[in-house]
């Protein structure tokens, strides 16, 4: 009994020891890549001896970023609140667009072309047109960046409530339950891990909507108009920390909806270590 006894809780500690262990080869691999890109970046440039115009070394951009912080957090804060409302407008829209068709088929079948069609017209070609219908300032660009987030959150949402077995649907009548407790109980937790990978993939379109609509028109303040001016006058590197802090926006981003992920969904396999 001793033995048995003994025998789970080595286990459980030997887990529990293997732990820090398992996360640090986790991690391992892309901060070493991280680094070893840098450090592949820096010899580059002075090994070949790049002008700073052409490419400026990444200390050099780092010590741009930090003498220009208040301007460019200014400007990028400007450009993120225009990529969140677009966010929030284009997943908000997304789903209710993918709940509405997974009870209708027909309205499925009426959306989904439409989606595609708005899915394959490059940013390039509309954001133009945005400026014109919405007008230079955030109009424009929180139009471009619902449209880029909704395809991707309509597909996503509607595989996830589409992707119920239909024994589970049977079970669920043979319960008597009403189509608000099945939908409830069964066809939306099914989509949740459908539905978050389309928000972590809206992420980042978002900031990619947003700055390269910028790059057609918009206030001086914004983050695309701030790196084609200083790309233009030739002066890379304040565009290049520009770039470096749309990067760490977009990376906060991703990082604040996979935390909501986990705590939305504790119970599914991707936000469980193993």
């Amino acid at each position: 009994m001793a033995r048995a006894t003994a025998a789970p809780i080595a286990a459980s500690s030997g887990a529990t020891a293997r732990r820090p262990r398992s996360l640090w080869q986790e991690y391992l691999p892309a901060v070493a890549v991280f680094v070893a890109a840098i450090g592949l970046w820096e010899a580059f440039v002075f090994g070949f001896n790049i002008q700073f115009y052409l490419l400026p070394a990444p200390h050099v951009i780092v010590q741009t970023f930090r003498d220009n912080a208040a301007v460019l957090l200014e400007v990028g804060l400007y450009t993120f609140r225009e990529a969140l409302a677009g966010y929030f407008l284009g997943c908000g829209l997304g789903v209710m667009a993918a709940m509405a068709s997974s009870r209708s088929p027909m309205f499925a079948d009426l959306v989904l072309p439409y989606a595609i069609a708005s899915a394959s017209v490059p940013i390039i070609a509309l954001a133009p047109l945005a400026i014109v219908w919405f007008g230079v300032a955030q109009g424009s660009k929180i139009a471009i960046v619902t449209l880029m987030t909704f395809f991707p959150t309509f597909i996503g949402t509607l595989r996830g409530l589409l992707s119920v077995p239909p024994q589970s649907l049977e079970l669920m009548r043979s319960l008597a339950a009403g189509e608000g407790q099945t939908f409830a109980k069964l066809r939306l937790p099914a989509s949740l891990p459908y539905m978050f990978n389309a928000f972590k993939v809206g992420t980042t379109l978002s900031m990619i909507g947003a700055v390269v609509s910028e790059f057609f028109g918009g206030p001086e303040r914004s983050l695309g108009v701030y790196i084609s001016t200083k790309a233009a006058l030739f002066r890379t590197r304040e565009a290049w920390a520009a770039i470096l802090i749309a990067c760490a926006l977009g990376l906060s981003f991703y990082l604040v909806v996979v935390l909501v992920e986990r705590l939305v969904m504790p119970w599914h396999a991707s936000t469980r270590k193993t």
